[in-house]
């Protein structure tokens, strides 16, 4: 679940892009906890992407999942670790208006025990990934 200070909030309704923190492991292994997320708002929506929305019995709580498919009411939303809980098997369709965008890129902080130019380098090279969608995990999760 990512985490969004109310002025990054405030910031994503006058810019289309923003800032997330993911905490908690519902989406491993596509997202992980700590990763920093690029969120871009009001975005076109299909089945298979990873989106963040709020929480619909606790607006104030921002969560990423993956919205599988468009159902009569809203998105039915999964997380991709099916251990984790806390999607649409729980509180069922979330509406369209509650989800607010499309995750675009994750990067991942240094951590302060990356100091070898090795380390940093491979920590270049890994920390920021676009975000797909994932048509295939979509049909596969629909199975659940």
């Amino acid at each position: 679940m990512p985490e969004l200070s109310q002025e990054t909030e405030h910031r994503g309704v006058l810019l289309p892009f923003g800032p997330a923190e993911v905490t908690g492991p519902s989406m491993v292994p596509t997202l992980h906890h700590a990763d920093r997320l690029l969120v871009q708002y009001g975005a076109r929506i299909r089945p298979g992407d990873v989106v963040v929305l709020r929480h619909p019995f606790q607006q104030d709580l921002l969560v990423v999942k993956r919205a599988v498919e468009r159902r009569e009411g809203g998105w039915w939303v999964l997380g991709d670790n099916a251990y984790a809980g806390g999607d649409s098997t729980d509180y069922g369709v979330v509406p369209v208006e509650l989800v607010l965008g499309k995750v675009r890129l994750r990067y991942r902080p240094r951590r302060p025990d990356q100091r070898s130019p090795f380390a940093v380098a491979r920590w270049v090279l890994s920390c920021a990934r676009p975000v797909f969608s994932d048509r295939s995990a979509s049909r596969r999760l629909r199975a659940r």
